[in-house]
This record gives C-alpha cells, sequence and structure tokens, in this order.
C-alpha cells in the first residue's frame, strides 16, 4: 500500500486510479481461507459467549466491552454497540428503542454507500469518467441541470474535491485549511429549491482544494453525477453490487421528511441497515472489499478509502471515511479507517486488528427530531425499550455539564473497545 499512495502522490488521480482498476478481478486474499458471515435468515454470525470463550477465541475482555457499552449508553438516547474481531460476533448489546432487527437512519454512515457506488462506477464505466477522480463534473455533459453555474469556481470542481470535502462547497460557518480551522462567514437564508438544485447550488466559500468543510449536499451532486449515468438511482445499484451479495435483511434510505418524501435516493445520508447487517458491511470494508472471493469494491478504490487522499491536504478525511494515518484517535492504529453519523453512529473498520465495530445511536431527544427511531425496513421487530424516550444527559452521564459532542464520543467508543484486546 505505501507504494501505491507514493505513486498516488507523483501522479495523481487519473495515472494511479486506473491502471489499478484494470486489475480489479483479482481477489486481494486467498478467500477460502477467511470467514465470511451467511445472511441472518440463513444462521447468520457465528458468536462468542461467556468471558473465557471470548478472551481465548477472540483476545478480547468481557467486563472491558461492557464498560464501553455503559460509556455509549451515557452518549445517546437510544443505541448499542457490536463487535466482530476475527470474524466472531462476540458483543452484540442495545438499549432504548435500538435492537437488531430496528432500521434508524445512520445519517452520514450512509455518505460511505455513495463514495463505494462511485468506486464500482469508476471501474465499470471508465469510459464515461476517463480522468477517474481527477474528471470536473460541473459540465453540461454531466451536469446539465446546474447550468447556468451559481458560482464561476463550480467549473473547476472536481469528482476527488466532492469525495473529499474540498469542493469548496459548505454548510457550517467554519473550513479547515492545512490543519487550521477558519471562521466563515455566516450563511444567507438558504433559497427553497427542490432535493437536486439544492445540492448543485450551494455556496462556495473557496476554491475547489482550498479547504476542507462538510457538505452533505457537495456528496448529494455525486448521487446525481452517478444517476445521470447508471440511468438508475443510488439505492437501486447499491442493491444490485453490495446489498444482494452480502445477504442483507430488510433494509432502506430515508426519503420521508417533516417537508415530504424525496424524490431521489440521498446522496449524503440516510442509509438504514439492520445492525448485523451494517456489521457485514464493515465487515466487507475489513476485507478491502472482497466478498466469498468476489471483488465487490475494486481493490484500488479500497486503498485511497484507507489512506490519506492528496485531494485532501486539510484534514484526515479521504474517500468519505476518516482515516487514523495521523493518530488522531490516540488508542486506535494508523489503518483505522471509519464513518461517523448525526447523534454518534459510527461503523469502523480496523484491518490489522481484524475488528469491525458498529455504535448505534439516535437524534431523537426529545423534542428535536418528531421522525421515528425505527424506519421499518428490517420487519419482525423486538419488542423495544421505551423507558428512555424521555432520557436526556444527567448527573450521571458523563455530558450532564454540556451537549454531547458525538466526534468526541464516536472516537472515544472506538479506542475503548480496542483497549479491551488482550491478544
Amino acid at each position: 500500500m505505501a507504494s501505491h499512495r507514493r505513486r498516488f502522490l507523483q501522479y495523481g488521480a487519473g495515472p494511479l486510479l486506473y491502471p489499478l482498476l484494470g486489475h480489479s478481478s483479482a481477489a486481494p486474499t486467498a478467500a477460502g481461507d477467511l470467514y465470511f458471515p451467511p445472511p441472518d435468515a440463513h444462521g447468520g454470525w457465528r458468536t462468542l459467549s461467556g468471558a473465557d470463550h471470548i478472551r481465548r477465541t477472540a483476545g478480547m475482555d468481557l467486563d472491558r466491552l461492557h464498560q464501553a457499552f455503559r460509556y455509549t449508553a451515557t452518549t445517546s438516547q437510544h443505541g448499542g454497540l457490536l463487535v466482530v474481531r476475527k470474524g466472531w460476533l462476540l458483543y452484540e448489546r442495545y438499549f432504548g428503542r435500538a435492537a437488531r432487527d430496528v432500521t434508524p437512519n445512520m445519517y452520514s454512515v450512509g455518505k460511505t454507500v455513495t463514495s463505494l457506488c462511485c468506486g464500482i462506477l469508476l471501474d465499470e464505466h471508465r469510459d464515461r469518467l476517463p480522468k477517474g477522480l481527477d474528471q470536473e463534473v460541473f459540465t453540461e455533459t454531466y451536469l446539465p441541470e446546474s447550468f447556468p453555474l451559481a458560482d464561476p469556481r463550480q467549473a473547476g470542481i472536481k469528482l476527488g474535491h466532492l469525495l473529499t470535502m474540498t469542493s469548496g462547497m459548505r454548510e457550517g460557518n467554519s473550513g479547515i485549511v492545512r490543519g487550521e480551522v477558519v471562521k466563515l462567514d455566516p450563511q444567507p437564508p438558504a433559497a427553497k429549491l427542490d432535493q437536486d438544485q439544492a445540492a448543485l447550488r450551494a455556496p462556495m466559500w473557496t476554491h475547489p482544494g482550498g479547504g476542507y468543510s462538510y457538505s452533505s449536499q457537495g456528496v448529494h451532486v455525486v448521487s446525481i453525477l452517478m444517476r445521470r449515468i447508471l440511468g438508475m438511482e443510488l439505492q437501486a445499484y447499491f442493491d444490485q453490487k453490495i446489498a444482494r451479495p452480502l445477504g442483507f435483511g430488510g433494509w432502506g434510505y430515508a426519503q420521508n421528511t417533516p417537508a415530504g418524501r424525496l424524490p431521489h435516493t440521498p446522496g449524503g445520508a440516510g442509509l438504514a441497515l439492520r445492525a448485523t447487517d451494517a456489521l457485514r458491511y464493515g465487515y466487507l470494508l475489513l476485507r478491502q472489499g472482497n466478498w466469498l472471493g468476489k471483488q465487490l469494491i475494486p481493490r484500488a478504490y479500497m486503498d485511497l478509502c484507507r489512506q490519506p487522499s492528496p485531494y485532501n491536504p486539510h484534514s484526515p478525511y479521504s474517500l468519505q471515511f476518516e482515516v487514523n494515518a495521523d493518530g488522531h484517535v490516540f488508542g486506535a492504529p494508523p489503518d483505522t479507517f471509519f464513518k461517523s453519523g448525526a447523534g454518534g453512529f459510527c461503523l469502523y473498520a480496523v484491518p490489522s486488528l481484524d475488528l469491525v465495530v458498529y455504535k448505534l445511536a439516535s437524534v431523537t431527544r426529545p423534542g428535536a427530531n418528531p421522525m421515528p427511531y425505527d424506519l421499518g425496513f428490517g420487519g419482525n421487530t423486538a419488542k423495544t425499550d421505551e423507558t428512555r424516550d424521555h432520557w436526556q444527559p444527567g448527573p450521571g452521564d458523563q455530558f450532564h455539564d454540556g451537549p454531547i459532542n458525538g466526534d468526541a464520543a464516536t472516537r472515544r467508543t472506538l479506542e475503548m473497545v480496542i483497549a479491551a484486546i488482550v491478544g
């Protein structure tokens, strides 16, 4: 991987991406030597129980995992913690309305679907995007509905910029330039536009590549581009390329909003998976896009997701994954990569530790969100605990003296799970 990174930095996206994608049919490992979980309808994950069994087989301390779970329960109203190590589901516990078959909106974790499906598209339709991640996308060929451009700087936005949050588009009042946080002028009131036009006309704060600023609208632009090339919705493409091969149970996207139903799959949020299927998705990431000997996601694209990107020299955010090469998550190895979502959802993969973790959470604090926690895609939902419906952080919780910091909670949870490894 190090040699791949040197070539990437030396030559740029186009020359590296396509030579590697040209060999994407080769499996990265001897898949026959690896465990892959069957669908839950056919037995599901192999599991471990009991402290001694978990310690001997998976090398983890159950008491410390309980500590990590208790910590997660101080960070959101509903949630849970699931841990897979060495192919064994060894920890699965929920609180509040969360449960295995519940399908909550995972919010920005869904951005990873847009990225990985884009990686597949780049391999399958390379003639449509000949420059790969270097392709300028605000053109009349790719996004004719964006013309006339809302800002002339949009003409310089490349696909790689959109996927690393460095397009120059903004949603908040801050950005990061070469590691330094910069304050941005307050945004003007958003115009009332439809789903696609709101993304295509999101305001710019700098030139493409000039800084990092989190933008769900920028990721949705990628989904618009993919929809035009593929002639299908992102959800249908993900179902065909990943969900069905992995054997997901019921799943979907959060498209019903207080303002009405979204007409298209949202590229920037909304994925709703059953908890054990979220683990399958994370396990696919851990296995470098390979499932049962088939390379579902091009290996070259997976390599790029797992390391810092030259499109983003400003922050540790690659192709819709946070990467830990700089060690900002102190208790995690440098090959850790993960994606969080609003409220504290997070899916983590740590290849060097053969570890996948899924942290469920919620943003359904009292009065904050009228949408239901379970979107109902999972079916056969077990009766869940309603006693936390009016929960808020209190004196017994770590955050009783202020608002919960979702990013801090997701990083701390991972550090606590890793601290449970004993061998």
